[in-house]
């Protein structure tokens, strides 16, 4: 497939681009600096701003998939919607943040009393992206949420996919960089959660 990754040399980004690459997609990588776009097979890089909602839309355009993999407190959500939207890509994707997730009936990670202060304002951008995401009406889209634990780690493909409640086990809450990714290029190839959020977890 063509895919549009935006953000693609982040801490998620950078996986995702190595994931899409292995399975032989067709990638653009849209970044402020293309120099740091390491050289791989099928990858194309784009410079790219995700400030500019006419300039995004253009460099989406005639992708099968747009992936977005940028900080929520870095970007406007409504542009990076928005120029989805005008670019018609078929399908959305979000590398979305954990705080939206449940850890009870009605309560969100991010409103518990120990979540760290210094994650709030990029978990709660991630829930208002979420909140904006559910009152599409064009857009085929779907919001991925790590557990609350994303860090680098290995690629083992061992992990278990939730829906909006944190997935936990005895050691806590994790996921690495590189299985979110397979799960993610999982849902790019076979589209289980049409405009629904997921989430992946150990």
């Amino acid at each position: 497939m063509k895919v549009a990754l935006v953000g693609a040399t982040g801490n998620a980004g950078s996986r995702i681009l190595v994931e899409l690459s292995r399975r032989g997609h067709e990638i653009t990588a849209i970044v402020r600096n293309p120099d740091k776009v390491p050289a791989q097979a099928n990858v194309t890089a784009r410079r790219g701003d995700v400030s500019d909602q006419g300039r995004l839309s253009e460099l989406l355009a005639g992708h099968d998939v747009a992936v977005s993999a940028v900080h929520f407190t870095q970007s406007d959500p409504r542009k990076l919607i928005g120029a989805a939207r005008s670019s018609q890509v078929k399908r959305y994707l979000v590398v979305g943040g954990a705080g939206s997730l449940e850890v009870a009936p009605g309560i969100r990670l991010v409103d518990t009393p120990d979540f760290p202060s210094a994650y709030k304002a990029e978990a709660s951008a991630g829930a208002a992206f979420l909140d904006l995401l559910r009152q599409e009406r064009e857009l085929d889209w779907t919001f991925i949420s790590p557990s609350a634990m994303f860090v680098p780690g290995e690629r083992t493909g061992r992990f278990r996919l939730g829906k909006d409640q944190l997935l936990t086990n005895e050691q806590g809450s994790s996921i690495s960089f590189e299985d979110y990714a397979i799960a993610l290029v999982d849902e790019v190839e076979k589209p289980a959660h049409s405009r629904q959020r997921f989430t992946v977890g150990y």
